[in-house]
């Protein structure tokens, strides 16, 4: 969802923290067991790691640490960046007045006000580009990337080297748990045009020590000829993408989407994972194993987590980069994170140079789904991303996550493709509700002459049970052939959504 998205090598029950003076690729390589080479004219960097293809973990001395030693280390980087943030960010100065000259710890954070991304955008069309929230000089500044800005006014992002080599090392975490290995060859299908999934991403593939090719998107029939002629065997693309590819080798080849030779499909921004049978379906078409390997905010970090072999659910990989709180969506009061427990998801950087967030709301909604170490050694605590608080309508009583009724649509692939457009006509609370569902492939004419009320609406149309309500609380869903929303080239709404809300 959403779509984000880092860190030195740790060793076990030993803290260290960077100081937040101006980063050089010497600094940065002597906390870590990689190194970074920027170039100050364009921004290169590399990051390359010196683990060997055969490890089951990419950073073991952090991934296996045991949660009270992940808190103490937290507790041990979050004063300097605390004192880093209250000393160059002028928005927080502000922002953050009362609490400005005082000891803050990450307990005591909940007493600080949220960070709205609204704040951010009026932030930046008052000191454009980077808004006043950027806390280093220009020197600083060794990379800019943009929001889609599908959900209002673009975001400029801005990192320095060592914002950037946490990105990618932090990244590759998540990468290698989903199963990226310095032996395979991975063609990277996001969009470059400054979105962070394309060449953000882009750097987090090479820190695998994976061969990466950098194909952008368009051109699937290229892309079909590369795959074949470069013996690439992962590609990292939408979920939506590969029905395309599907599409074109039925059309202009005499290839199947087995005969491609994929073995790994790591996919991101858009929604869409969570349906098994869907999933399962997928992979005995193709031969691939399909991981949700990029969960992530533009603005936090493009990877705070993704899936590995053993779970369908996410583990949070970015611990000793971005702070997590939960909090309920209704007092916003913090929870535990603990088995059970749902909420939104609240980000603070515990190691930012450039635009360093506090107490930032996501909007994403989570479910802990576990907090006991893996049987892999993982003690990266785990979640599913399960809706929007800034998406959630009322319906009858009943607060409606579009999330579960994609779920709902997905379950039906026989009738629709998964995209779907939900018409919401005033403010709310809403008695009536229209959705217009995108037909499956192959379906024709318009299929869903429409259909009212409870009782009445056929099988298809009920999309099972979404939360505690059945869909047919929508009184009108009409099912179409064709395109009901525009196409994507690698982001959806809000980098990471499926579907769409339409006020009238």
């Amino acid at each position: 969802m959403r779509p984000v998205r880092w860190r030195a090598r740790v060793t076990r029950a030993r803290s260290w923290s960077v100081p937040h003076s101006r980063f050089s690729a010497q600094a940065v390589a002597a906390v870590s067991a990689i190194w970074v080479r920027h170039a100050k004219g364009n921004g290169n960097m590399k990051v390359e790691s010196s683990v060997n293809a055969g490890n089951a973990l990419f950073d073991e001395a952090f991934e296996t640490l045991p949660p009270g030693q992940v808190h103490r280390h937290q507790d041990a980087l979050w004063p300097s960046q605390w004192d880093y943030i209250r000393s160059m960010s002028t928005f927080y100065r502000g922002k953050l007045s009362r609490w400005i000259d005082r000891e803050v710890t990450l307990d005591a954070l909940q007493e600080l006000p949220f960070t709205e991304k609204d704040e951010l955008r009026i932030s930046q069309e008052a000191a454009s580009p980077f808004g006043d929230y950027v806390a280093c000089g220009e020197a600083g500044v060794s990379r800019l990337h943009r929001t889609s800005g599908t959900t209002g006014r673009p975001l400029i992002l801005a990192n320095s080297a060592a914002d950037a080599y946490r990105v990618a090392r932090g990244g590759a975490r998540s990468m290698w748990a989903a199963g990226l290995r310095p032996t395979d060859r991975v063609v990277h299908c996001l969009n470059y045009c400054m979105w962070t999934g394309g060449f953000t991403d882009h750097t987090i593939l090479e820190a695998t020590g994976a061969t990466v090719v950098p194909f952008g998107v368009g051109n699937t029939r290229l892309l079909i000829d590369s795959i074949v002629n470069l013996g690439i065997n992962a590609i990292s693309c939408t979920p939506s993408y590969p029905g395309l590819i599907e599409q074109i080798l039925r059309e202009s080849t005499d290839l199947r989407p087995r005969d491609l030779k994929l073995t790994l499909d790591l996919f991101g921004g858009e929604a869409g994972l969570d349906n098994l049978d869907l999933r399962s379906a997928m992979e005995e078409k193709w031969g691939f194993r399909i991981r949700n390997a990029n969960f992530g905010l533009s603005e936090v970090l493009s990877i705070l987590g993704g899936q590995t072999d053993w779970t369908n659910d996410l583990l949070y990989h970015a611990s000793d980069v971005v702070f997590a709180e939960i909090v309920d969506p209704a007092t916003l009061q913090r929870l535990p994170i603990e088995t059970g427990t749902v909420g939104e998801l609240v980000c603070t950087h515990l190691q930012k140079e450039c635009q360093p967030l506090v107490r930032y709301r996501t909007r994403d909604v989570v479910t802990v789904t576990g907090v006991d170490r893996g049987p892999d050694g993982r003690t990266a605590w785990r979640f599913r991303v399960t809706g929007r608080t800034d998406d959630m309508f009322n319906v009858r009583g009943i607060n409606v996550f579009p999330s579960a009724v994609r779920v709902a649509v997905e379950s039906l692939p026989q009738w629709a493709s998964g995209i779907f457009r939900i018409v919401l006509k005033g403010d709310g609370p809403y008695d009536r509700i229209t959705m217009t569902v995108e037909a499956a492939q192959g379906l024709t004419g318009k299929l869903g002459a429409t259909a009212r009320g409870r009782g009445g609406a056929p099988a298809w149309l009920r999309l099972g049970s979404i939360g505690r309500h059945s869909a047919a609380s929508f009184d009108i869903v009409e099912l179409y052939p064709g395109v009901v929303l525009p196409g994507h080239d690698g982001t959806t709404r809000d980098d990471c959504h499926h579907d769409q809300i339409d006020v009238e």
